[in-house]
């Protein structure tokens, strides 16, 4: 009887562990457009292969940049047991790009949601400051089922343009994060169009007391920045997409994600590859990916 509580005893211990551990991640899907199409990074086919990535690494939650309101409903149908939260930042409601955060419905229950905007007046559509853009965050409480503790995750994309509009933003960011997850474990996703190396960088990770999950990881897969300019032939050590946690997570690993995918040529002819086995034949095709953005990914676990 012993050695079966035992048993039993180190399984519950096992299940609560594996209940606090989370796969987060962010990912700018890039909008779709006209333009890019005319170059060949079409989104009918970018879209498949973005879901068919999430499907395989099976995040718990991860927030996503540029997505039109077209964009998330068709991928909804495509990855498996996902839902989302936010709103577009142009009306509140449908208009303009969201800051969408998708998460697993079987490991996560929604507590609560919102958005604010990066600007004066955060509680309205607005642009802020010298922005070039209304930018939005959008948030929700999580529940996660397996261990019942609670989190908050922040999702965002910062102005491309307005350097005050960064700086302020960040700010604002920092103080919201404290006013609505008061002392409870936060992450914070998003394409902030700054790198590590950036003065506003530091504002999260200095006034905000968050950690960089890339400097915390002591295994990090990340062969390149989070940029590539849809470009397979781009190298950078900048990295503008970022997750920052609060002091309540550790990480285990980290990655930026570097897949792609083949696009046949106008023109193209079968040929053997050096010291290939004549049973292979190869066709040139061109290297594509499926968004100017990497995905970031990390595993990370609630301390106890």
């Amino acid at each position: 009887m012993k050695r079966i509580a035992f048993l039993s005893l180190t399984l519950l211990l096992a299940l609560a562990v594996e209940g606090q551990n989370l796969y987060v991640g962010t990912y700018n899907i890039r909008n779709k457009n006209s333009y890019d199409s005319l170059q060949g990074n079409v989104w009918q086919v970018r879209s498949k292969v973005i879901c068919d990535l999430i499907n395989f690494e099976q995040p718990d939650i991860f927030g996503t940049q540029e997505a039109l309101i077209g964009q998330i409903r068709d991928m909804l149908p495509l990855l498996d047991g996902y839902r989302y939260i936010g709103v577009a930042r142009e009306d509140g409601h449908l208009s303009g790009e969201h800051s969408a955060i998708f998460y697993k419905v079987d490991r996560l229950q929604l507590i609560d949601s919102g958005n604010f905007w990066l600007s004066t007046t955060p509680h309205q559509p607005s642009k802020g400051w010298d922005a070039a853009c209304v930018r939005i965050c959008s948030w929700g409480e999580f529940k996660e089922l397996s261990s019942g503790r609670h989190f908050f995750f922040f999702n965002l994309h910062m102005d491309h343009v307005g350097v005050e509009a960064r700086r302020q933003g960040a700010q604002l960011v920092v103080r919201q994060i404290d006013s609505i997850a008061h002392d409870l474990p936060a992450i914070l996703t998003g394409d902030f169009n700054v790198d590590q190396t950036n003065e506003i960088y530091s504002i999260f990770t200095q006034q905000g007391h968050l950690t960089d999950s890339y400097e915390a990881a002591p295994l990090r897969l990340c062969e390149n920045g989070t940029f590539n300019s849809f470009r397979s032939d781009l190298k950078t050590t900048s990295r503008i997409d970022h997750i920052f946690l609060t002091s309540h997570f550790a990480v285990d690993r980290y990655g930026v994600l570097t897949l792609g995918y083949w696009t046949p040529r106008q023109s193209t002819t079968s040929e053997k590859g050096h010291d290939a086995p004549s049973e292979i034949q190869f066709n040139s095709q061109t290297l594509r990916f499926p968004s100017d953005h990497y995905p970031v990914m990390a595993r990370i676990h609630l301390l106890p």
